[in-house]
């Protein structure tokens, strides 16, 4: 299990140039050839590594002014730092933070806050289980403006940082809890870690709406088994996103029930749940499309996001412990409300035919290319409309990223 701790204070931006050591970087501020916007900061160990990892481009295509790709590497320690970073077409490094060792970054991208373009990440420990972070927003120039922390006594997790239409966030909290689970067969004092979602006012930090997976969601509906131990936390849920749906409403995500459940945010009823063992639509694919072995469209999924036209992407895991399709995958599903039908419309498979255990995402870009992070894989990837692979590329053996954007940034111009 990993140790817990809370960040505290502010965190200044340490910008990293491609080619350029935070050594060459420091020189040359003191010999006046950098402006402070771009100073340095030397790491928190004088021997921790402080550059990111390479990034290897495979295919080259996607330059089509859809912007920068947004990546926070993970992993490989001994070798690389690891950090929130924007880089080019060319996996070249526009921006690089480095956070302190022992800590990582996730979920970072641009957003819009107050009518501004800013950058957001979360910065902790124990992403995965029982994490512990905070949320950063980021100006246009590379200034903190805003630290966001989990409110009621919760610690926010690194799988969510939105910032709504309406200037507040969502995020995400991990909580163990005791559960008499013996309705399914477990113990009557079995640990388990519930799902949090929170929407929280970002200039006050006060929780403004809050939703726990066992207030809605019987412990019946886990594809997680249960632990040896009651005294084992048993992670039945996984909440792993809350987006909103194009009326307002909430998706939350749960990869141990195979299920994203539509929520109302004034509520916090269950409207409608996709995938699982009480899905509200019956399953199908279209002509050419696949079904796993369990007949889904999807498992151990993550990010649900929707595109409009009752049309959502899914990053579809399909493995944990054991695979129900061989290969992960970025897919499109439609519903039918009226008929309560869901249909497999379109797939991009993973490249190298590999499957992710965990993480991933799919955006989908301003022209509607689909840009893919492959989770614990060392790629992303972009696909046409068509399906057709755009961009790929690489890290190094050990590195991934919890998810991966491609986004303008206005700020690119001011680095």
């Amino acid at each position: 299990m990993h140790t817990r701790s809370l960040i505290r204070g502010s965190h200044p931006a340490r910008p990293w140039r491609s080619r350029r050591s935070w050594r060459a970087a420091a020189a040359a501020l003191l010999a006046g050839a950098l402006p402070a916007s771009l100073a340095v900061s030397a790491p928190a160990s004088a021997a921790a590594p402080a550059d990111p990892p390479p990034v290897t481009v495979l295919t080259a295509g996607a330059n089509n002014g859809n912007g920068d790709i947004f990546i926070s590497p993970f992993g490989d320690t001994s070798s690389y730092a690891n950090g929130a970073e924007i880089i080019n077409n060319a996996g070249h490094v526009v921006w690089f933070h480095p956070v302190p060792a022992g800590q990582e970054a996730a979920d970072f991208r641009t957003q819009t806050y107050r009518g501004h373009p800013v950058l957001t990440w979360w910065q902790g420990t124990g992403l995965g289980g029982l994490s512990s972070g905070t949320d950063y927003i980021y100006n246009d120039h590379y200034q903190q403006i805003a630290a966001v922390q989990a409110g009621n006594g919760y610690a926010a997790d690194g799988h969510e940082f939105l910032i709504t239409p309406w200037n507040t966030a969502l995020v995400l909290s991990y909580a163990t809890a005791t559960a008499d689970l013996t309705s399914i067969g477990g113990p009557p004092n079995q640990e388990v870690i519930n799902g949090i979602v929170q929407e929280i006012d970002i200039r006050t930090g006060r929780v403004l709406f809050q939703w726990n997976s066992a207030d809605h969601v019987p412990y019946s509906q886990s594809e997680q088994p249960l632990p040896a131990s009651a005294s084992t936390p048993w992670d039945w849920f996984h909440v792993n996103a809350v987006h909103l749906d194009t009326d307002g409403n909430l998706l939350i995500d749960a990869r141990d029930t195979w299920t994203t459940y539509k929520v109302s945010l004034r509520t916090g009823k269950v409207i409608w749940q996709l995938g699982g063992k009480d899905s509200s639509f019956a399953i199908k694919a279209a002509p050419g499309q696949v079904l796993d072995s369990a007949g889904e469209a999807f498992a151990w999924q993550h990010d649900p996001e929707a595109v409009g036209h009752d049309t959502y992407t899914f990053f579809d895991n399909e493995a944990s412990a054991t695979a129900e399709l061989p290969y992960s995958r970025a897919i499109t599903v439609r519903l039918n409300e009226r008929a309560r039908t869901a249909t497999l419309v379109a797939s991009d498979n993973q490249p190298e035919g590999l499957s992710a255990a965990s993480q991933g995402n799919v955006q989908t870009t301003r022209n509607r290319d689909r840009f893919v992070g492959w989770g614990i894989l060392p790629y992303v990837s972009e696909f046409s409309p068509s399906g057709q692979l755009l961009f790929n590329a690489e890290f190094p053996a050990g590195v991934n990223t919890y998810r991966a954007y491609r986004l303008p940034w206005p700020g690119s111009g001011r680095r």
